[in-house]
């Protein structure tokens, strides 16, 4: 019992009949002039709904009274202009669509209770004809008062069950187009790819400072020397600087709905990269060859965060080891390899969101990544194509 009171305790419920009334509005004007004249209103109607606005109207009148006050919920009703003839026909039909419904239920909230009031009166031996009536009772009968509630009973249902058909038609018709709907599924597709873009950004960089800063301030107190104190607080400055200005980038980009990627370091930039590292007490041993400068953007930018991130693993996994960097570009690639020796233990290939990181970036260039030990060492190998 209390299920099927529930929905007479929303306002949405109500909302729903008013946007039915709001209906016959138009035809109510043409009875003022003659009734037989009301289904003529459905052609204007109909022409209206080729203008490309009217979506745009009748979508917001219908999420603020059909969904009430969870306008993003189910269904889905859009409130853009008509881009296409498919959209405008959908406008269309539902325009007639709303005004035959809208018609059916105020015709119906106010002929049941005429019926209810009529069938009293034939019970009570008082009936007669009742201009206007939907129901014409010729004589009277006792029975038809135990009749006279089932009208009342029958309105609740309408008002309800006319509310969820006209809701079910606007997502159906008010509803985004398949191309739309592709269009809004490629804009999240990009700004999901942008977000995973930003934490990789901001993985290898502030992990790299980080990395850096610790490595930095662990030599410097075991050594004891003033001046190798000195050196270190320099590099911990110069690496937290530059994280800075990565992080103040990347936070810009939130920030802008354009997303600018002239200021992010590219592999010309590497020698910074390099410099860090060898400050960091890593032996870096360099070799590069190739024309840096004119490598594509794309291709630039995530090659000096695949090496970025390579150095930051040899910091923090191998400390002060021999390092051997790589850069070529030469037959259409561009060919990155780090190699450095692994005291201890071999880590498991493949751990840690750092060389996941590599793997995407060079997958998301069409490239090709290696990472994982060979030979006593520890290696990774990238080759991106410059296509």
């Amino acid at each position: 019992m209390i299920r099927l009171l529930r929905p007479f305790t929303r306002a949405v419920t109500y909302t729903r009949w008013l946007h039915l009334f709001m209906a016959v509005v138009w035809p109510a004007m043409w009875m003022y002039v003659d009734q037989s004249w009301w289904l003529l209103s459905a052609l204007p109607l109909g022409l209206a709904g080729l203008v490309p606005g009217m979506r745009t109207v009748e979508g917001l009148q219908a999420r603020l009274l059909l969904l009430g006050r969870h306008p993003g919920g189910r269904p889905e009703i859009v409130t853009t202009p008509a881009v296409s003839w498919s959209d405008r026909a959908r406008t269309v039909l539902w325009l007639e669509a709303r005004l035959l419904l809208g018609g059916l239920v105020a015709m119906l909230t106010v002929q049941l209770p005429i019926t209810t009031e009529t069938l009293v009166r034939a019970g009570l031996g008082g009936g007669g004809p009742d201009e206007g009536a939907l129901l014409h009772v010729s004589e009277d009968e006792w029975w038809y008062l135990a009749l006279s509630p089932l009208p009342l009973v029958v309105l609740p249902a309408v008002v309800v069950a006319g509310g969820e058909l006209i809701t079910w038609l606007a997502g159906r018709l008010l509803g985004p187009s398949p191309a739309e709907r592709l269009a809004a599924l490629e804009e999240r597709t990009e700004q999901l790819l942008e977000r995973n873009r930003i934490a990789r950004e901001l993985h290898d960089s502030i992990g790299h400072a980080l990395t850096v800063a610790v490595v930095q301030a662990g030599a410097a107190r075991a050594a004891g020397d003033p001046e190798f104190t000195d050196r270190a607080l320099a590099a911990i400055e110069d690496t937290g600087r530059a994280a800075l200005e990565d992080l103040d980038r990347m936070l810009g980009v939130l920030r802008e709905a354009e997303r600018p990627v002239s200021g992010r370091p590219t592999l010309a930039d590497a020698d910074r990269l390099l410099e860090s590292a060898r400050a960091s007490g890593a032996k870096v041993d360099a070799e590069v060859s190739g024309p840096l400068e004119a490598l594509p953007g794309p291709v630039s930018r995530e090659g000096y965060r695949i090496l970025q991130e390579a150095l930051t693993n040899v910091l923090r996994h191998a400390g002060a080891v021999p390092v051997r960097v790589q850069v070529r570009v030469a037959d259409g690639s561009l060919r990155l390899q780090v190699r450095n020796a692994l005291p201890g233990a071999i880590p498991e290939p493949g751990r840690g969101s750092g060389l996941r990181g590599i793997r995407e970036r060079a997958a998301l260039l069409g490239g090709r990544a290696h990472t994982g030990p060979e030979d006593g060492d520890w290696r990774v190998r990238v080759e991106l194509p410059l296509g």
